[in-house]
């Protein structure tokens, strides 16, 4: 693939000060229409000897768009607050050359409306230096052309869909961050393949790129197993005619790439239905105490959320709370007592300080004269070398901002994981599938729990 060159559509805009915004959490989804505007004037503010939008001399502005009300905001919305705790801890440790980072958190409800309003407010009323870990396949799709355009460093979506990174040149400012569907869809279908030959196959999927991708990895592998897919839509709460064409089709092995909230209402439908296959759920809708939590609440009190994925199959690429003695573990928790909210260390919020710590270390490796520019060279040119928590590397190049590379697959028993598989990475296409063996697991945090600088 020939690169564009990023400095042919790049270029320095405004900056004002702003303050951290929060939103409160309930389950309801608002509506707001969308507007974005490219065109403005700007003014300069000197830093460190460059102009950049979003950074002076002692502060470095970026946003984020979070569900934090809506049918995704259960576990979701505590990914802000471990990134937050995270610069936090940052910040009280002396910052990034000596600039504090300012994290403004937008509610977007899991809305594309919403996310198209709050975006434009982050890029063109707040002047944030970049985007950062924004949320969510649907939402996130409504805004990547919007960020691009604008030239604002779109950096390590939340999300796992290709389009984050698979086409740098049409999109030189997004990175994606965790591993995307499609290689999960892989790993798994080569596992079931090799394990589970004669199992009848369903896939109960998310109606978008989500469920597209991972359907595309898993269909590599064991297309000729799927009996049924199945489709829900985001915000449609009645799962029932899906579930229901699953246990028609006799599949005893349901794939489901979901979020967490699908996850419930899929477990509590199938309980309903007297439906019992084997589950696999990807790593985004598969927290066994988040998952347990709806399904006592979606059954008002009738389920028994203890142990609701006992049995079923995922995937894992950071340590999580299953594994405290884990050293990166033990620094989030550090962290987390350090400078987070209320409330106790969960995956969601290791998923958020994973995040922060991996843009933490781009910034110190792009230097004290920090640009849009330079943010997006640096990742390119040294992100695959990043350290971190991921149990793979990431894949980051001028041809390709794909993230973490691979994952392992683990049955979940209460809050532990029995591992099936070792960590095994691979790329998109038909690129084969591996065990991973740069050492990446191995990693440990710096003394300081923050990277040291470039």
């Amino acid at each position: 693939m020939t690169h564009l060159d990023p400095r042919r559509r790049r270029g320095a805009r405004a900056v004002r000060l702003g303050s951290l915004t929060a939103a409160a959490t309930a389950l309801t989804l608002g509506l707001a229409a969308c507007g974005a505007g490219a065109d403005r004037e700007s003014s300069t503010e000197e830093s460190g000897g460059a102009t950049e939008t979003g950074v002076t001399e002692d502060s470095i502005k970026i946003g984020a768009h979070f569900p934090l009300t809506g049918v995704a905001a259960p576990g979701y919305s505590e990914i802000p607050t471990g990134a937050k705790a995270y610069f936090d801890y940052v910040n009280e440790n002396g910052g990034v050359y000596d600039r504090q980072i300012e994290y403004l958190v937008e509610d977007d409800g899991y809305n594309p409306s919403n996310t198209s309003r709050v975006t434009d407010q982050l890029v063109l009323e707040d002047e944030i230096f970049a985007m950062v870990g924004g949320l969510g396949t649907p939402t996130h799709s409504a805004v990547i052309d919007f960020l691009n355009q604008e030239q604002v460093p779109d950096m390590f979506v939340s999300s796992g869909a290709l389009a984050w990174g698979e086409d740098p040149e049409t999109n030189p400012y997004t990175f994606s961050w965790q591993p995307d569907y499609e290689i999960e869809g892989k790993i798994i279908g080569q596992y079931i393949a090799e394990n589970m030959p004669d199992a009848k196959v369903g896939l109960f999927l998310q109606d978008d790129d989500f469920g597209d991708d991972g359907e595309a990895g898993v269909r590599q592998y064991i297309d000729d197993q799927i009996v049924e897919s199945v489709r829900y839509t985001s915000g449609n709460t009645d799962v029932g005619p899906q579930i229901a064409a699953l246990q028609a089709s006799g599949a005893d092995l349901v794939l489901g790439f979901n979020v967490p909230s699908y996850t419930a209402l899929s477990q509590l439908t199938a309980q309903q239905l007297g439906y019992e296959p084997d589950w696999y759920y990807s790593n985004v809708g598969s927290d066994p105490a988040l998952v347990g939590s709806l399904l006592e609440q979606f059954s008002e009190g009738a389920v028994d959320g203890g142990g609701a994925l006992d049995g079923v199959m995922t995937s894992e690429y950071i340590p999580g709370t299953d594994q405290p003695d884990d050293p990166w573990v033990q620094l989030w928790q550090e962290v987390w007592d350090a400078s987070g909210e209320e409330g106790e260390l969960t995956n969601y919020r290791i998923y958020g300080m994973s995040q922060a710590y991996a843009f933490t270390q781009a910034l110190m490796a792009t230097g004290p004269d920090l640009t849009r520019d330079g943010l997006v060279e640096t990742v390119e040119e040294i992100g695959a070398d990043l350290g971190g928590p991921p149990l793979a590397p990431f894949r980051f190049s001028a041809d390709s901002h794909m993230g973490i590379s691979g994952v392992r697959i683990v049955e979940l028993q209460g809050n532990d994981t029995e591992e099936l598989t070792p960590v095994l990475v691979t790329d998109i296409g038909d690129a084969p599938i591996e065990e991973e063996s740069s050492g990446s697991a191995d990693d440990a945090p710096p003394e300081s729990g923050i990277p040291e600088e470039g």
